[in-house]
C-alpha cells in the first residue's frame, strides 16, 4: 500500500473495499459451501447478540447462555477471526487451509471453557487446576494470534510482554522498580482465563453487551442507504460554497460517524467521492485526503454514537452513557466547527473556485442547517410528550401503540420518499459535476431519521441502557430493511413488488454479516487488553507507573499529560482506538487523578478518560503508522506520510482541547445550568475559530507572526477566564489548619473547603501530598460537621495532626494511601476556604477587544491592497 501510494496510483474502488476489508472485517471470502457456512456464523452471531440485548432475552434465553455471554461472544470473535483473516499477507484470499480450521474450532471451544466446565470451576473457587492452567494457556497463545491476524502485530506483542511480566517479574534481573513477587502458571492463568479479571473482564463485557448492538445498527442503516443520503444531503447543502467539498467532507463524516465505528470505512465510504471533487477545486492530494481523515477520524467522539471506547467509559468511570455524551458533546461540536473553519481559510487562501453556477447564500444555508440540527434535537426531546399522553391513556397496549405509530410516520415517510427518484452515488470525476439540491432530495431518505430518533429517545429521555436503546433502534431497522423496497414498489405502481422483497431479505442478511464482521477486531481487541487489565490487577505495575510518572513529570501536571498524551500517540501507532483507550487508561488515568490531587487540581475521572480518548482517536491519523492516513493517500493517490502529517496538522484542535478541559471543565458541562451552559457553548466556539486562525496564519487576510501569538493567546483566554482571574484575585483565603471546626461551622452548606495532607506514602515511606475537597454539610455546630467528614483531628505543638479515618467514613478510601502509624505523623497542612471573585466572564472583555483590534488592522490591510477577506 505505501508504495502505491508513494507513487501517487489512486486504488481502484475494488482495491479501496479490499482495503477496508482486510483491516476491518477480514479479507478472506471463500466461496461456495464454505463462504455460506460463514456467513451462517456472521449472521447467527448477530442474532444472538440481537436476542441478548432483547428485553426477552431472561424468558427466550437459558441462564447459563446469559451468564457466559460473554465467552460465547469471544468465541465467535476468534473462530470468525482464523476464517476470516489470513495468517500472512501471501496467504490465500479464497480458501481456508486446514491449520486455521483447527485454531479456529480450538479457539473457540477454550473461549467457552468456562461455559462447558462451570460446575466445576464453581466448585474449584474459580481457580484454576492443572488441566485447567494448560487450556488458560493455550487459549492465550490463540487468543493473541487470533488479534495478530485482525489487529495487526502491536497489539499481540504489547499484551505478551505485559504476561512475560506477570510470570518473570519477580526475576532478580528484573529492575527494582518494577519487580514483584510473581505468580504461578496456575494462578497468573486463574487471572486471566478462569476469573472476570483478565480476559472476560470489564472491557470483553461491554463489547458483549453495549458495542455489538451499535455497530450493528450502524451496518444495517449503511445497508438501507442512509450513507449516500447524508453525503448528499451534506454536498447539496454546501457544495457550491467556496471550498465546497471540503466542508460537505465534514459534514458528511461527521454524519456518517453516526454509522460506521471505523475511520478507516469513513474514510473511504465518503473519501470515494469527496476527495476527488476536493482535489478539483484546487486542494492538493494530501490536503484533501488530510480534510477527510481529519473529519472522519473525529467521527468516534460524537455524540450520540460515540466509539466503543464511549461505552466503556461507562463502566470505568462509574457514569451513565447519557453523562459521558452529555460530557462530550461540546469539544466534538466546536471540534467539527473549527474544522469547517479551517477548510474555510484553506480555500480563502487559495482563492478556490466553487463547483457549479449556482449562487447561494451562505448566511441561507448555516441558518438552514442550523435550524435542522435545533428541530431534529428538539423533536428528540418534545417527543416524549405525546408518548407519555399515550402511555397514561393505554397504559397496558402503550408499546404497541406507540410501535404502530411509529411504523404509521415510517410508512408516510417512505410513500413521500416514493415521489422522488432513489439517490444513486455520483461519479466525482464527470467532466461535468452536478450537485444536488437540498429541495429536491430531502424526501428521499427522511425516514432514516427514524431509527436515529428512537436511538436517542431511548437514551436521553427513557434513559434506557445502551444495549436497550440500540435493540430498539435496530429493530426498526430490520423493519425498514425488509419493508423499504417492497413498500416503495408498491407505492410506485406495485411493479416488482415480489422481487423488492427478496431484495430486502437479502439487504437484512448482508447487513448482519457486516456487522458480525466488523465486530471481530473489536471483540479481539477488548478480550486481549484485558491481559493488560489483569496484569495491573493482579501485579500492582499500576501504582508503581504512577511512582515513576510522577518521578519523570517532577510532580508537574502539564508535562504528566504531555506524557500521557506521547503514550496514547506511541501506542496508537500500532493500536485500534479502542485497545489504546484501555490500555493508557488503565495505566494512566488514576495518575493523572492523583497527581492533579497534589498539585491542588481536582480532576474529574471522566475529564481524563475523555482525554486518553481524545488522543487515542489520533492513532489512525499520526504517521508512519496511521491507517486512516493510508487508506486515505490510497484514495487521492497522494503520499501516505505528508498526507497524515497535514492530517495531524488540521486536528491541532483536538489535541488541545483535552488539555484545555482538564483545566476547565466547564467545556465538559460539569455541573453546568442551561444559561451558563450556552455561554460556555459561544465563547468555547469562538475561542476554537480564534484559535483554527492564529494556527492556520490567515484571519480576514495573512497574518503576521505577532497577530498569529495575539489570536492565539486571545484563545487561551477565552478558553481559560479563570487562570487571569485567579492570577488577578486569588479564588482561596489561606486559613490556619488548625482553625477547621471554627470554619466548618461559619461557612454555608453546600460551600467545598479544600484540605492539603501530608505524609508518608504507605509502601515507599516517602513524603507525598494530596487534596480533600470538603462539602460543607447541613449538621448543626462545627463538631457535627466534622465529624460528618470522618475526619480525626489532633493538635500538638501547633501541628495539626490526622489519625486514620474509620472504615466507610468519606475519605477512607483516598487517605488509605498513606501511612498513619510510622514515626512521621499525617498532617493537615493546609486550609484553604473559597472567598469573593469577581466572574470570570470580565476577562471576555479585553480579549474581544484585543480581537477587535486584530479584526481592524487586518480590514485595514485589506483595504489597502484590494484582497478578498475570508
Amino acid at each position: 500500500m505505501t508504495d502505491q501510494t508513494s507513487k501517487g496510483r489512486a486504488l481502484s474502488e475494488e482495491e479501496l473495499q479490499e482495503l477496508v476489508a482486510a483491516s476491518d472485517s477480514g479479507a478472506r471470502e471463500p466461496g461456495g459451501k464454505v463462504g455460506l457456512f460463514l456467513a451462517s456464523l456472521a449472521v447467527i452471531w448477530s442474532l444472538f447478540q440481537v436476542l441478548l440485548a432483547s428485553p426477552l432475552a431472561n424468558v427466550l434465553l437459558p441462564g447459563d447462555i446469559i451468564n457466559n455471554s460473554r465467552q460465547i461472544h469471544l468465541a465467535f470473535a476468534i473462530f470468525l477471526a482464523f476464517t476470516a483473516y489470513p495468517a500472512f499477507k501471501w496467504s490465500s484470499r479464497r480458501q481456508v487451509p486446514v491449520t486455521d480450521w483447527i485454531m479456529a474450532a480450538a479457539g473457540a471451544f477454550i473461549a467457552m471453557y468456562g461455559y462447558f466446565f462451570y460446575e466445576k470451576i464453581v466448585q474449584s473457587g474459580g481457580l484454576a487446576d492443572n488441566v485447567d492452567k494448560w487450556f488458560a494457556l493455550a487459549g492465550l497463545l490463540l487468543l493473541f494470534e487470533a488479534a495478530r491476524r485482525a489487529l495487526g502485530p502491536a497489539m499481540a506483542v504489547i499484551a505478551t510482554i505485559f504476561l512475560v511480566y506477570v510470570f518473570f517479574g519477580a526475576q532478580p534481573w528484573v529492575p527494582d522498580v518494577i519487580r514483584w513477587k510473581g505468580a504461578s502458571l496456575q494462578k497468573a492463568m486463574s487471572h486471566m482465563w478462569i476469573t472476570s479479571e483478565g480476559v472476560f473482564g470489564i472491557a470483553l463485557g461491554v463489547s458483549t453487551k453495549f458495542v455489538f448492538l451499535f455497530v450493528l445498527f450502524g451496518a444495517l442503516l449503511e445497508k438501507a442507504g442512509a450513507g449516500n443520503y447524508f453525503i448528499k444531503m451534506a454536498f447539496g447543502a454546501l457544495g457550491h460554497l467556496r471550498g465546497g467539498p471540503a466542508k460537505a467532507a465534514v459534514v458528511g463524516s461527521a454524519a456518517t460517524g453516526l454509522i460506521s465505528g471505523s475511520s478507516i470505512a469513513n474514510v473511504v465510504t465518503t473519501g470515494t467521492f469527496t476527495i476527488p471533487l476536493m482535489k478539483r477545486v484546487g486542494f492538493t492530494s494530501e490536503q484533501a485526503g488530510s480534510v477527510e481523515v481529519a473529519s472522519s477520524v473525529n467521527g468516534q467522539i460524537m455524540p450520540p454514537v460515540m466509539g466503543a471506547a464511549a461505552f466503556l467509559m461507562v463502566e470505568y468511570v462509574g457514569i451513565s452513557y447519557v453523562e459521558v455524551i452529555t460530557h462530550a458533546f461540546l469539544p466534538a461540536v466546536i471540534s467539527y466547527i473549527a474544522l469547517v473553519y479551517i477548510v474555510h481559510l484553506e480555500a480563502v487562501k487559495r482563492n478556490m473556485p466553487t463547483l457549479g453556477d449556482r449562487v447561494v447564500s451562505v448566511g441561507r444555508t448555516v441558518g438552514g442547517m442550523f435550524a435542522f440540527f435545533v428541530g431534529f434535537a428538539a423533536l428528540c426531546y418534545f417527543v416524549q410528550y405525546p408518548v407519555g399522553w399515550i402511555a397514561a391513556a393505554v397504559p397496558d397496549g402503550a408499546g404497541w401503540a406507540l410501535a404502530g405509530l411509529v411504523f404509521v410516520a415510517y410508512v408516510v415517510l417512505l410513500a413521500l420518499a416514493a415521489t422522488v427518484p432513489d439517490l444513486k452515488p455520483d461519479d466525482p470525476n464527470a467532466e461535468e459535476v452536478t450537485l444536488p439540491v437540498v429541495s429536491e432530495i430531502y424526501k428521499s431518505g427522511l425516514y432514516f431519521l427514524l431509527p436515529i430518533i428512537v436511538l436517542v429517545y431511548f437514551l436521553m429521555i427513557e434513559q434506557k441502557s445502551p444495549g436497550l436503546s440500540a435493540f430498539w433502534a435496530t429493530m426498526l431497522l430490520f423493519a425498514i430493511l425488509i419493508t423499504q423496497r417492497p413498500l416503495k414498489a408498491l407505492f410506485r405502481g406495485g411493479r416488482g413488488v415480489a422481487t423488492a422483497a427478496v431484495a430486502g431479505g437479502l439487504d437484512l442478511i448482508t447487513g448482519l454479516i457486516a456487522g458480525a464482521r466488523n465486530m471481530i477486531g473489536i471483540g479481539l481487541a477488548t478480550a486481549t487488553a484485558g491481559v493488560i487489565v489483569g496484569t495491573v490487577t493482579l501485579t500492582g505495575i499500576g501504582q508503581v507507573m504512577s511512582n515513576l510518572v510522577e518521578v519523570v513529570s517532577g510532580g508537574n501536571l502539564i508535562l504528566m499529560l504531555i506524557f500521557v498524551g506521547i503514550l496514547s500517540l506511541i501506542l496508537g501507532m500500532g493500536l485500534p482506538t479502542t485497545a489504546n483507550y484501555i490500555v493508557v487508561s488503565s495505566l494512566m488515568a488514576g495518575v493523572v487523578v492523583e497527581l492533579g490531587a497534589q498539585s491542588g487540581l481536582i480532576v474529574p475521572l471522566i475529564a481524563v478518560h475523555l482525554f486518553v480518548f481524545y488522543f487515542g482517536i489520533m492513532a489512525d491519523v499520526t504517521p508512519p503508522v496511521g491507517l486512516a492516513s493510508f487508506a486515505a493517500a490510497a484514495v487521492s493517490g497522494g503520499d501516505a506520510i505528508r498526507t497524515g502529517f497535514t492530517a495531524f496538522f488540521y486536528s491541532l484542535r483536538t489535541v488541545a482541547l483535552p488539555f484545555v478541559f482538564i483545566f476547565n471543565t466547564d467545556l465538559l458541562l460539569i455541573d453546568v445550568g442551561w444559561v451558563q451552559g450556552i455561554i460556555v457553548f459561544i465563547v468555547a466556539t469562538i475561542a476554537i475559530l480564534v484559535f483554527t486562525a492564529g494556527t492556520m496564519g490567515y484571519f480576514l487576510t495573512r497574518n503576521r507572526i505577532y497577530e498569529s501569538v495575539a489570536l492565539i493567546a486571545i484563545a487561551f483566554i477565552l478558553f481559560r477566564p479563570d487562570y487571569v482571574m485567579n492570577k488577578l484575585q486569588p479564588p482561596f483565603a489561606d486559613l490556619p489548619p488548625a482553625q477547621l471546626e471554627q470554619v466548618l461551622a461559619e461557612a454555608d452548606p453546600g460551600e467545598t473547603l479544600r484540605l492539603r495532607v501530608s505524609g508518608p506514602d504507605f509502601v515507599t515511606l516517602e513524603p507525598k501530598e494530596t487534596t480533600l475537597v470538603v462539602t460543607v454539610g447541613d449538621e448543626e455546630g462545627g463538631a457535627a460537621r466534622l465529624d460528618a467528614t470522618g475526619l480525626m483531628l489532633l493538635e500538638e505543638d501547633g501541628v495539626v495532626k490526622l489519625e486514620e479515618p474509620m472504615f466507610g467514613s468519606p475519605f477512607s478510601e483516598t487517605l488509605q494511601s498513606f501511612d498513619f502509624y510510622g514515626d512521621t505523623p499525617v498532617t493537615l497542612t493546609a486550609l484553604r476556604a473559597p472567598q469573593a471573585q469577581w466572574p470570570q466572564e470580565l476577562v471576555f472583555i479585553p480579549a474581544l477587544l484585543l480581537l477587535g483590534g486584530v479584526a481592524y488592522l487586518q480590514n485595514a490591510r485589506v483595504g489597502r491592497q484590494g484582497a478578498q477577506p475570508a
